[in-house]
């Protein structure tokens, strides 16, 4: 089958077109026909080495929507023709016409919700979902959310407001405008970042949901009394130091049930904002690397 991936760790020069064999599914696994795979900033850092070995050449992505074409042993609940989104064994092997997706971390996609739209929540949406239910905030709790722009910021603040929450977002002045449209406060980054938050949130913060970490974490973190309620997904040390913590991950089909029924039901935007073919994966993932884009970059299949 046709699939894009690297041939060795280091830089997009790495990065190619492959002819590999069709996965057989394991335990627990689903062999996939792929419709659409999401893109995430996790994929050039894999290929830059990031998360340590893995056997090469590697089939990039990590998130799939596609039709189910075979299962292996041990599955319950999904069979072959069935519509599904869900995160891929290893976070490998996404991008390709063929993937096997994790039956624990899968979903049945509703007709009204599109393959590309399903394809972008198991990484994005479902860590959002996660972190939020993490913090656990009552309705009426303000949540800032550090990095409220990017591709996880974005869909944890329709998430933050479907849960009763004030939600105040950090983010550089050309995303104002995004920020302001999901119904968030926003921020600009940078000196003084934490007077500001305070006067666009005077009755203060109950928690921070972090994607950014460094310097930008350490700056709001000032604003909890309570650090029990600062979580990250940018810089796990730098929280625990300051009294947080890293965000929990829950990879299960309840999670990407409750999200892909919020798509249905309009409460949630993937925000998809570029859709490219799988021989353009080595641009989309270009752009995704670059940092500079307003949504969800997915690679279109089939």
């Amino acid at each position: 089958m046709k699939a894009y991936g690297f041939t060795a760790f280091g830089g997009p020069e790495n990065e190619t077109m492959l002819d590999v064999p069709v996965p057989v599914p394991g335990p627990g696994e689903l062999l996939v026909r792929v419709r659409a795979a999401g893109v995430n900033p996790g994929d050039w850092k894999l290929r830059d080495g990031g998360y340590g070995d893995i056997t090469l050449p590697a089939v990039l992505g990590r998130e799939v929507a596609g039709t189910v074409v075979e299962t292996g042993p041990d599955v319950d609940g999904f069979a072959v023709g069935d519509e599904v989104f869900g995160g891929n064994p290893g976070m490998v092997g996404g991008w390709a016409e063929f993937a096997l997706v994790t039956a624990s971390f899968a979903a049945h996609r509703p007709d009204g919700v599109t393959p590309a739209d399903a394809a972008a929540l198991p990484v994005a949406a479902a860590t959002g979902y996660d972190a939020l239910t993490g913090l656990d905030l009552p309705p009426g709790s303000t949540l800032l959310v550090n990095g409220a722009g990017g591709g996880v910021g974005v869909p944890t603040l329709q998430l933050a407001r479907a849960r009763g929450l004030v939600v105040v977002g950090t983010a550089s002045p050309g995303k104002h405008d995004l920020v302001a449209s999901h119904g968030a406060v926003p921020v600009a980054y940078g000196d003084g970042v934490a007077e500001r938050v305070r006067a666009a949130a005077p009755q203060g913060v109950d928690a921070v949901f972090d994607t950014v970490g460094g310097d930008a974490l350490r700056a709001v973190a000032e604003l909890l009394a309570d650090r029990s309620k600062l979580v990250t997904i940018a810089d796990r040390p730098l929280a625990a130091q300051l009294g947080g913590s890293g965000v929990e991950r829950d990879r299960s089909t309840a999670v990407l049930t409750a999200l892909v029924q919020l798509v249905a039901d309009g409460a949630l935007d993937p925000h998809v904002t570029e859709i490219r073919p799988l021989d353009e994966a080595g641009a989309a993932l270009a752009t995704v690397e670059a940092g500079h884009t307003t949504g969800k970059v997915v690679i279109q299949v089939g």
